[in-house]
């Protein structure tokens, strides 16, 4: 069958992915409201197309904190990569090297820091942090990260517990006995992904913390769940380098915002002293170039490349991305603007559906 677009790589992926795993990665917290609104947002934003543009030529390149990336896509940081392909984390790093792109590596990788850097050497990843009861543990990752040549450190903050997502209860959802969480392996005596494990997440983590954290390690930090304004201008505050608009894919509080919706608000507030980028909801280049006309400076996928990983392991996370750029690419053309630079909110408008 031709993959022509993300969905086809979700109708693959939850037809041969195990149940259990399908359920893990699709799961929204609650009814869901939250996780499908994140994609239903994008359909109340109408382009307002220029014509008779010169589009011969086309510039998609961005930069995410003066580093260059080939288009404004990068991956997400999700665990557990490989319940969706026996490379895992790996896969997901050479996919994103040969595309020239960033992944945010997680802290619930099934492959270690040192696995992941080894597997495309030279690739600009980033590494997301949860801050873990036991700091030691933490402060251990991240300057594990520094010295392995991560670029950025991603702290997750809409956290502090799980949100109860259904179908993982049911399923009594737990790590197979082959899979571990390999950057915690011997730091706790849990090492598989049950109930217990979320225990161990500091739910008393609050802004003070970005100082200690600054004081481990001189990377850029970037926060990520921000979806208010209050939020955005504390994060300014504290000096973080970039936020991330995101609400954990729906998995967290549902009932929050569209990450779509809640971006214009955080955008107008850090007034471009702070980049800003988006997940959740991603699943064509138009909602690409949606997302950079609100002002994003990039977005970050999730669920599609696990699916992409489900698909083909590194080959088929390289064609979403591929799928993703020709989109944004055509989108851009068929909108008028030749080069990123040129997106800005003169091209969308919100219409009542």
């Amino acid at each position: 069958m031709a993959m022509v677009c993300l969905s086809d790589f979700e109708a693959y992926a939850k037809k041969y992915l195990p149940k259990i795993a399908w359920d893990f990665f699709a799961a929204g917290a609650d009814d869901c409201s939250t996780r499908d609104e994140n994609i239903l947002a994008y359909q109340r934003i109408r382009f307002r197309p220029r014509i008779l543009q010169d589009v011969s030529v086309m510039d998609i390149r961005t930069k995410l904190l003066g580093t260059e990336i080939s288009f404004p896509v990068g991956i997400a940081p999700t665990g557990f990569h490989q319940l969706a392909w026996p490379d895992g984390e790996k896969s997901t790093a050479r996919a994103a090297k040969a595309m020239n792109t960033c992944y945010i590596a997680s802290t619930y990788s099934t492959c270690t820091l040192e696995e992941i850097s080894a597997a495309a050497p030279g690739g600009l990843r980033w590494f997301q942090l949860y801050i873990h009861r036991n700091r030691a543990v933490s402060q251990q990752l991240v300057q594990q990260a520094v010295a392995l040549g991560f670029q950025g450190l991603v702290l997750t903050a809409d956290l502090p517990y799980t949100g109860k997502r259904r179908d993982d209860v049911r399923n009594g959802f737990c790590l197979p006995p082959h899979m571990k969480l390999k950057n915690l392996e011997g730091a706790f005596e849990v090492c598989k992904m049950s109930p217990p494990f979320h225990s161990l997440l500091d739910p008393s983590v609050t802004w003070n913390d970005i100082y200690w954290l600054r004081s481990l390690t001189q990377l850029p930090i970037i926060i990520k769940g921000i979806l208010t304004k209050e939020d955005a201008e504390l994060a300014v505050r504290h000096g973080v380098q970039g936020i991330i608009v995101s609400n954990h894919g729906g998995r967290q509080l549902d009932g929050g915002p569209a990450t779509i919706d809640a971006l214009v608000e955080v955008v107008e507030a850090v007034q471009g002293r702070v980049e800003v980028y988006l997940d959740g909801g991603i699943r064509k280049g138009s909602d690409v170039l949606k997302a950079l006309a609100l002002g994003a400076k990039c977005v970050f996928i999730g669920r599609p490349a696990l699916w992409g990983l489900a698909y083909k392991g590194e080959e088929g996370l390289q064609e979403v991305l591929r799928i993703l750029q020709d989109e944004f690419r055509l989108s851009m053309a068929l909108a008028g603007c030749a080069s990123v630079s040129e997106i800005g909110r003169h091209l969308v408008q919100f219409s009542k559906l």
